[in-house]
């Protein structure tokens, strides 16, 4: 009877099939061999097993498709045909043309402790362990003979030693493949042709060989075996077990395996409508969630309902004023009272600042409406309250001398008459609002205390003009001349410390 040898080309997607004796090649297949359906593989082999116990004066050829669990990268995978006589003999085994074992890679045999083991691939690299465990380590470049197994990568000083070690069972040094990663690494190697291979306890090797076809295809190879590997490992967790074969064996299809396949395929439709309903559960969460944000309340509805509060930095002094009920702000005038008990004579109070992050924790603790006690030790250095005091007027959304303002006390400040420019600026003075008008009264009262002690704390009023013209009060959009702009700021300020008493009548 005529037998054929039957390949998948993995490229094209093609069949072709090979007579084993005349080595004769067809793409279409012969009479003898049934087109197969890669679907009702399983079933057309449970039927012909059956026919072929049942009856068994009959002679025939069953195809079977067997595909090494180990050889991954092959780019044929071949089906052996299997002929089974009455008679009972066990059929030779076909021998194979040339061209099929130039095709496949085939692995090498070794025998150790009177066993057969096969090796996927083996040949020269250099290596190197670079961490171990997550520890770095120096370069060490040697040249090893490596062996790639089932499930490991061994290096081996040559190749003599190699054998001898396998067959006196002897471990050489190895790496665990599963689970492991491999990747390029040109930059960790000023050599060409370096690929890296981490393995799950935290360890890294580097290996490398000059010619460019050996590296990639060892490459390929071990990244094949990796991800076998990884498939079965997931496959097991899926409580599939996937048997691995070899070119002998006989495919058994008992009634454990059909009902072992039903309880898989169960499991497998659970899994499926769990996954289902998780969806469908995130489904409404989210709509649960698009519908809270739609209707959630605005900020402005919040605030005025006291859920939330405005800070103190950062907040509008006739906000911050109403809340308190005051026309000065509390914590303005905590600050004012620390100045005067323990500041007035501090060389350069007011010019010197303070500790940035000290200054942020104050503001921290402010905002929070914690109970604010300014004779702590933490708040000891003088410079912290004054460079707080300063920012809280810098942060006001719109300045202690409003922007609406700003033009009408520069024109006032450029009246040539001294009676004149005083007499403007208690007219501005009064139109400004409440809390601005007594806010302002307050630091300037406090300021002309500063001024007194100059001789001690070195704070005129020109360096007081300085410090505050640019904090509290300014245009709202920068003009382009802010040398002028700065001069008339301090000239404001000096001139509201000098005539305050006739300002603030």
């Amino acid at each position: 009877m005529d037998l054929w040898e039957v390949y998948d080309d993995c490229e094209s997607g093609r069949r072709f099939y090979v007579h084993s004796i005349s080595k004769e090649r067809t793409w279409k297949p012969p009479r003898s061999v049934p087109p197969k359906k890669d679907d009702k593989l399983i079933s057309q082999l449970e039927t012909s097993f059956e026919k072929l116990i049942s009856t068994p004066k009959s002679t025939g050829a069953v195809q079977m498709r067997i595909k090494s669990a180990n050889l991954q990268s092959d780019r044929l995978s071949q089906s052996k045909s299997m002929v089974l006589e009455s008679s009972g003999e066990v059929p030779k085994p076909i021998s194979r043309h040339r061209r099929n074992h130039s095709q496949h890679c085939i692995p090498d045999k070794i025998i150790v402790n009177d066993k057969l083991i096969s090796k996927n691939k083996e040949g020269l690299l250099n290596k190197t362990k670079i961490t171990e465990k997550g520890k770095k380590l120096r370069k060490n470049w040697t040249t090893s003979y490596v062996v790639l197994s089932d499930h490991q990568l061994e290096f081996y000083k040559e190749h003599k030693e190699s054998v001898s070690n396998s067959k006196s069972g002897i471990k050489s040094e190895w790496i665990d493949l599963s689970g492991a990663k491999i990747e390029w690494a040109k930059e960790k190697s000023s050599r060409k042709n370096v690929f890296q291979i981490t393995t799950l306890s935290g360890n890294e090797f580097l290996l490398q060989s000059d010619e460019d076809f050996a590296v990639l295809d060892w490459f390929r190879t071990i990244k094949n075996t990796i991800d076998s590997l990884g498939s079965e490992q997931r496959f097991s967790a899926l409580g599939i077990n996937i048997p691995k074969c070899s070119s002998t064996e006989l495919l058994h299809v008992g009634p454990e395996v059909k009902d072992q396949k039903s309880e898989q395929r169960k499991s497998m439709l659970f899994k499926l409508n769990y996954s289902a309903s998780d969806t469908c559960d995130r489904n409404r969460v989210r709509t649960r969630l698009k519908k809270f944000i739609s209707r959630r309340p605005s900020l402005k509805t919040l605030q005025e309902k006291g859920l939330i509060k405005d800070q103190v930095f950062g907040c509008h002094l006739e906000t911050l004023c109403k809340r308190e009920n005051t026309t000065v702000p509390h914590f303005v005038k905590l600050c004012i009272e620390a100045v005067e008990k323990r500041g007035l004579d501090t060389d350069g109070v007011y010019r010197v600042s303070g500790n940035l992050s000290t200054i942020q924790k104050l503001r921290f603790v402010v905002n929070q409406e914690e109970k604010l006690n300014l004779d702590d030790s933490q708040w000891e250095d003088i410079h912290v309250v004054t460079g707080a005091l300063k920012m809280f007027f810098r942060e006001l959304p719109d300045r202690l001398f409003p922007y609406c303002f700003f033009e009408q006390f520069v024109e006032a400040i450029k009246v040539q008459d001294n009676d004149e420019r005083v007499k403007a600026m208690r007219i501005l003075v009064k139109m400004l609002p409440p809390s601005n008008h007594d806010t302002i009264k307050a630091l300037f009262e406090h300021l002309r205390k500063i001024i007194i002690n100059a001789p001690v704390n070195l704070m005129s009023t020109q360096s007081l003009g300085i410090v505050f013209g640019p904090t509290l009060l300014g245009p709202k959009t920068d003009s382009g001349n802010m040398a002028v702009c700065m001069v008339y700021q301090n000239q404001i300020v000096e001139l509201m410390l000098m005539e305050f008493e006739r300002i603030f009548v």
